[in-house]
């Protein structure tokens, strides 16, 4: 099977009620985070997420985020998770959603804007509006166009008395540093970021901790083998696949590879531009969301990314890619997926 004979499409309805928690997030629970002893940050963190899914499960007020009778905060409608990779913040954020209560949704920023692209922003608001609770993994601001609209869909949402929590690699008032002219949107970005409180989880990443280096890409012959002898497992050419993403918006890559149980990529090599490099590391993300083992020949899967791209504005959003290619790599050379 191949993923370029994918193609999937996602009608409106189905992206609001496909807003949930991926597959290898479906179980995680406050009490299945196991708090690095030596990063103190961790179980504060635990902490602080608790408490903002017990505020969102206290009755509803007039007005959610005022104390009442007093024009004073009763604390913000937002949390911002912010940390490095591998941390645990999207086990964190998912946790958060599971204690919430219902209405609520969950879905990457790139789901988010996607969501607002295909409903339009008034719908968007209103179907959104609904919820207890959004939270956002992978929060980023790419381009100008995006801090705009996600700054003014906040506000809209937030006002409406939607809690939102959120994951992110940067501090809310550097979103967009190293990317475009942040300074020239820095009211719109400092608005955004006086709706969180930011709760810092430290930490090595605990996908590589005292594992064992990953395996070596295969020969052209044995990724071929393999792929025969594993039922519905897909087959791609390096270079067609990322043709074919680029035919594809990003938030389609989770239909993609949906029931796949494992990807086999041929003539893997360092992305050709920045442009394929950001696609590859959204299909990273929902290959390590569906837990999908991942087998290559060619170069390293560590080596899609350039020296170049990964001292540069989106340094972060590769290393994360890198960490989770790495960890499925090793997923596939496990006695239990052989």
């Amino acid at each position: 099977m191949h993923l370029t004979d994918r193609r999937p499409e996602i009608g409106p309805d189905e992206l609001i009620s496909s807003l949930v928690p991926p597959p290898r997030f479906d179980a995680v629970r406050f009490d299945t985070y196991v708090p690095d002893p030596d990063e103190l940050s961790q179980a504060q963190a635990v902490g602080s997420c608790s408490a903002f899914a017990a505020r969102i499960s206290a009755p509803a007020k007039k007005s959610r985020f005022r104390l009442f009778g007093t024009g004073e905060p009763a604390g913000k409608p937002g949390l911002y998770l912010d940390g490095g990779f591998g941390v645990g913040k999207t086990h964190l954020l998912a946790s958060t959603w599971h204690e919430a209560p219902s209405p609520k949704a969950y879905g990457t920023f790139v789901e988010l804007t996607h969501l607002v692209g295909a409903l339009g922003f008034t719908e968007a608001v209103r179907r959104l509006s609904a919820h207890r609770l959004l939270a956002i993994d992978e929060f980023e601001l790419d381009d100008p166009g995006d801090t705009m609209l996600v700054n003014r869909l906040l506000r809209e949402l937030t006002d409406a008395g939607v809690y939102v929590a959120a994951t992110s690699n940067t501090l809310p008032d550097k979103l967009g540093e190293g990317r475009f002219a942040a300074d020239d949107f820095l009211r719109e970005i400092q608005s955004l970021s006086a709706r969180f409180s930011v709760t810092r989880v430290d930490g090595p990443d605990y996908r590589h901790r005292g594992l064992p280096e990953p395996p070596q890409p295969m020969a052209d012959s044995d990724l071929l083998a393999s792929a025969a002898s594993r039922e519905g497992s897909s087959l791609d050419d390096f270079d067609a696949l990322c043709s074919h993403l680029a035919s594809l918006h990003p938030s389609k890559y989770g239909r993609l590879v949906d029931g796949v149980p494992l990807v086999h990529l041929r003539g893997v090599h360092a992305a050709p531009d920045q442009n394929v490099a950001l696609r590859l590391v959204a299909f990273a993300d929902r290959l390590y969301d569906r837990a999908i083992p991942v087998l290559s020949s060619g170069q390293p899967l560590s080596a899609v990314f350039t020296e170049e791209m990964l001292q540069g504005g989106y340094r972060k959003k590769y290393l994360r890619a890198v960490s989770r290619l790495t960890a499925l790599a090793r997923d596939a050379s496990s006695p239990a997926t052989a």
